[in-house]
């Protein structure tokens, strides 16, 4: 057995003794390892027969590996571990909704990421079967969702992980009606679980106040699990992401959110940086209290992911930093050539049959084990966002804005409302831009988007402008074609030290007359010359090398890029691509700002998250390299 006592993550500055494991492979990567040596190909996570929560945190820790480093295996093992539940018709093996189990909405997160992925019509059926669930799923009085319908009249902090993210992520998609009640979920669960004192969450809370585990005056349960309220936070951080700018509501869950973190961190063990399987508790037995990897885990994510998305003060990162350190050192162990995380309580409950009252003695019987799915899955959604931290400081807060303006492309979406689908930020099937935005977050930038023309207002708060394939009238009837105006205040902002990104297309697929007015400031001017005609998937004819020394792709060997229009420049442009003789793409040094024009709008998602090219077309890395070129001053 050979123990890993040091993780070296620069941002983060973690040094621990003793033996030191190769980090070849980030801990994410290694830990899912494992977990696809246990549960290989199509076997689900966690059970072969049961529809099992905790397959989704498992599943969407792949998620977040697949988006960091655009491997595609783990979006494939996504979906083959769903698709052994998911039938064609949208049914879902051994799924029954009258049972009314929270848990059981948890997986359909995966569901709605391959809907959204791969557009298929079965993933959208099997969320709307989990979605119905919600809609005559047994509520308190007040409207508050049951844990399950065998626990009658009981709201847990863990069912706010299980239904929240998933309700909300559908209600951004096809409803945008129901973040009222989302919100009201947490504001209510807290309300009657919240201890004033401490400020900590007990596991649960009864509304009728007659289980044996309820105080009969609150209707809550005696002690303060860990694990429940890292369900809590994480529902939180991941709800939010689908929640509505301007919703009322939504400060509301950020307030929660910080309530909760700032109990949570006085209870952080100062020497090891980890939480107590049972937290605040002086009781008798109080030493066979024992450190909590599942729990120590999802408090690292809702931290570490609160704090990069705004909801948290930047100085709260250093409790997540703390308790990363001491999970790995703790918890972490190579043996037999995997990585496995010990530490990991296997359940804990309340109620039901034999009956679990609650007390620490309760607490401290279950038994706790290696490689829980819980804590697996805990520990790779922490990881994926501690990995984050080396490049977070890269974009220093800056926003890149993608234009929907000169390319404004809509259709109907399954609401009937017409939205932009064309090259942003929110598409995650092929045409969009979801893997880059991914790509500029983890490097710490903001996303925006522009609907309207570019006036120096509009553009003054942002760093990166990016315009993608203007409309001609085949595209769209009412085009908006790039004016003189456009000219001088896209310029005037580049000159004053703004980035631009312009990516047009061939000349059958783009309006070329009026993007050449703009890029021709540059010493660009885009031609109806059009190359790299790639027929079927003879992906060799796409192939484009950036050559040793590429002053933006410094890390890239090999580059595909499809159906292009060739560039003519001159002075102050630069070619930085070519092939065969012709430049395909050029850099402009103009005044305190940069210009980045290609012929061709190929980092969307069909060309960078991995699911057409082989791999040995670095589009992923050729991104990140962008990236980085764009951010930097």
């Amino acid at each position: 057995m050979k123990i890993i006592s040091r993780i070296t993550i620069v941002a983060i500055a973690v040094s621990l003794s003793n033996a030191v494991v190769s980090q070849e492979k980030p801990l994410s990567q290694q830990v899912a390892a494992t977990v696809l040596k246990i549960w290989p190909d199509t076997i689900p996570v966690g059970s072969q027969t049961k529809w099992s929560y905790d397959m989704g945190v498992v599943l969407k820790g792949f998620e977040g590996i697949w988006m960091n480093t655009g491997d595609v295996s783990y979006f494939n093992s996504i979906q083959k571990k769903i698709d052994f539940f998911v039938k064609d018709d949208g049914s879902i093996k051994n799924y029954e909704l009258e049972e009314y189990n929270i848990d059981h909405v948890n997986n359909g997160k995966l569901v709605l990421l391959l809907y959204r992925v791969l557009g298929r019509e079965k993933y959208k059926k099997a969320a709307d079967l989990l979605r119905s669930q919600l809609k005559t799923h047994p509520r308190t009085n007040e409207g508050g969702f049951w844990h399950k319908k065998i626990y009658t009249n009981q709201m847990w902090l863990d069912g706010l992980y299980m239904g929240g993210p998933f309700y909300a992520e559908y209600a951004m998609l096809f409803e945008g009606s129901a973040f009222d009640d989302i919100a009201n979920q947490f504001t209510w669960m807290e309300n009657h679980a919240r201890d004033a004192k401490t400020g900590l969450l007990y596991h649960a809370w009864d509304e009728s106040k007659e289980q044996k585990w309820a105080n009969k005056e609150t209707g809550t349960s005696p002690l303060f699990w860990a694990r429940a309220m890292g369900w809590y936070a994480d529902a939180l951080v991941d709800a939010l992401d689908y929640f509505p700018a301007d919703h009322p509501k939504r400060q509301s869950l950020i307030d929660i959110l910080n309530r909760l973190v700032n109990a949570i961190e006085k209870q952080q063990d100062k020497e090891t940086g980890l939480w107590y399987d049972v937290m605040n508790y002086s009781g008798l037995g109080k030493e066979k209290n024992y450190f909590e990897a599942s729990a120590s885990c999802q408090f690292t994510y809702a931290i570490a992911k609160g704090v990069r998305k705004g909801y948290l003060p930047a100085a709260k990162l250093a409790i997540a930093k703390k308790s990363y350190a001491g999970i790995v050192k703790r918890f972490i162990k190579v043996e037999n050539g995997q990585t496995n995380l010990h530490g990991t309580v296997k359940v804990s409950g309340l109620g039901g049959n034999p009956y679990r009252d609650g007390s620490f003695e309760y607490y401290m019987s279950e038994p706790v084990i290696v490689n829980d799915p819980k804590g697996v899955g805990a520990f790779l959604l922490a990881s994926t966002e501690m990995e984050k931290l080396p490049t977070l400081s890269t974009a220093n807060g800056k926003t890149v804005m993608v234009d929907r303006y000169f390319n404004s492309e809509k259709r109907k979406d399954a609401t009937g409302k017409d939205v932009y689908w064309h090259y942003v930020w929110e598409e995650r099937s092929h045409p969009g831009f979801y893997t880059l935005g991914n790509i500029f977050e983890r490097h710490g930038a903001k996303l925006a988007s522009l609907d309207g023309a570019p006036t120096a207002a509009n553009l003054k708060n942002s760093s990166i402008y990016i315009i993608v394939d203007p409309d001609h009238k085949k595209d769209n009837p009412t085009p908006n074609f790039v004016s003189n105006n456009d000219v001088k205040a896209i310029s005037e902002w580049v000159k004053a030290g703004g980035s631009l990104l312009l990516m047009a297309n061939d000349s059958a697929n783009c309006e070329l007359k009026n993007f050449s007015k703009l890029a021709a400031v540059f010493g660009v001017t885009y031609t109806d010359k059009s190359i790299n005609m790639v027929k079927n998937d003879v992906y060799e004819q796409g192939v484009v090398y950036p050559g040793n020394g590429n002053s933006v792709f410094k890390t890239t060997k090999k580059m595909f890029l499809k159906e292009l229009s060739v560039l003519n420049i001159k002075a102050p442009a630069k070619a930085n691509a070519t092939k065969d003789g012709d430049v395909i793409i050029a850099t402009t040094q103009f005044g305190k700002g940069k210009v980045l024009i290609v012929g061709d709008p190929w980092l969307y998602n069909e060309y960078i998250d991995g699911r057409k090219l082989p791999a040995e077309y670095e589009n992923y890395k050729a991104a990140e390299d962008l990236v980085k070129w764009l951010l930097k001053k």
